[in-house]
């Protein structure tokens, strides 16, 4: 087999698909990218067992077709340094000798038989489908990613539950101590539906959707989920299980609203948070008409600061904790220039939402009170 093709784009697919791999395999096939010349085109696959990113890159002066696996860090390495110029793949079919012609060298090694890889497993019959806008779906999982849990006992907890309603999508997430959901109102689905997307295939899609700007075809089954855009396909294992439900934790009677600068109130938190307590990271706020006090301590330091924000509120006076960590995550992953903490009392959850949503979109965030000490 014999193939040319630009050193830029095969490494700016090859690096888009490489995250999938883990950095240690139970199969050490693996380890490797699975390279399939059929025509002028060039697929590449890399996967970690559970989850599997597909790319194709378009090469010329083609001599053969054929399967077979290079490692990834013999190509990914090396090729990260060369600037951009054409490459020719030189491969012996008998040894799978593989030989890489550039400019001014070359590179030697050995490949590995591309049949031992591990096939993709078929989706069901009776699989739902539909389509979805790469943006939106971006932005779902950008949202709501931060908010997965790492819970060994509750596994539903580690991914983004998709919600799919014939009118709308909702993406939601929660780890018990904050939870997002982010409905579009855009998204239209053949039937009622719903699948967990693990952590990691969503952080991945998170990386390549960024580049996409048409369509992505989903489909999936009790098992696995299969997402198709231009550039990218990716197909993963699927959380089983059944996911809380989450409408039921989100209170629907806040009487006490406070309307404040998104920035102000992050940076804010940003400063007093480093004098929190290092275990339990709580901040203090204290609401009283127009104004905010943000505060933290440190008794075990003798550290404490405190901040002042304007804000709209004329409601009773009010003091709550929350884990600053958490407050913060929330904060950056909203986008409005204000945000609404719609509370009730220091035991019971907050809701922080955006004062103005984006067209179609409907986003609400829960935080969980700390106890304060005083």
């Amino acid at each position: 087999m014999r193939f040319d093709v630009s050193s830029t784009a095969l490494l700016s697919h090859l690096q888009a698909i490489s995250k999938v791999i883990a950095s240690k395999n139970s199969l050490p096939i693996l380890d490797n990218f699975l390279f399939d010349l059929q025509g002028t085109t060039l697929t590449i696959t890399a996967s970690d067992a559970e989850t599997r990113l597909v790319t194709s890159v378009e090469v010329m002066n083609v001599e053969g077709e054929g399967l077979f696996a290079v490692s990834a860090k013999i190509l990914l390495d090396p090729l990260k340094e060369l600037p951009e110029q054409p490459l020719t793949f030189d491969i012996n079919d008998e040894n799978l000798e593989i030989f890489i012609h550039f400019q001014n060298g070359k590179y030697n090694f050995i490949g590995q038989k591309g049949d031992t890889y591990p096939q993709q497993k078929p989706i069901k019959e009776g699989a739902v489908s539909f389509s979805i806008d790469a943006q939106m779906l971006l932005t779902g999982i950008s949202r709501s990613l931060f908010a997965t849990a790492d819970d060994e006992l509750r596994p539903v907890m580690n991914g983004i539950y998709f919600d799919i309603h014939t009118d709308d999508l909702t993406f939601v997430a929660s780890d018990g101590h904050k939870l997002v959901r982010f409905r579009n109102l855009a998204i239209k689905a053949p039937e009622r539906a719903a699948f967990i997307l693990p952590k990691k295939p969503a952080t991945l899609l998170k990386n390549v959707l960024v580049k996409e700007c048409e369509e992505v075809k989903i489909k999936f089954d009790d098992n696995n989920a299969y997402f198709s855009c231009t550039n990218f396909e990716m197909v993963c294992r699927l959380i089983e299980g059944r996911y809380p439900n989450y409408n039921s934790v989100i209170p629907q009677e806040n009487p006490f609203k406070v309307m404040i600068d998104r920035v102000a109130f992050l940076t804010a938190l940003k400063r007093v948070s480093v004098f929190s307590n290092a275990a339990s990271s709580l901040v203090k706020l204290h609401l009283t008409e127009g104004q905010i006090v943000v505060s933290a301590q440190d008794i075990d330091f003798s550290t404490s600061a405190e901040e002042t924000i304007p804000c709209q509120y004329n409601s009773p006076e009010l003091s709550i904790g929350f884990k600053a960590t958490y407050l913060i995550e929330i904060l950056s992953n909203i986008n409005s220039t204000e945000v609404v903490l719609e509370l009730a009392d220091p035991s019971r959850a907050g809701l922080i939402v955006p004062a103005e949503n984006e067209e179609n979109e409907d986003l609400l965030m829960l935080l969980m009170p700390m106890m304060l000490n005083d």
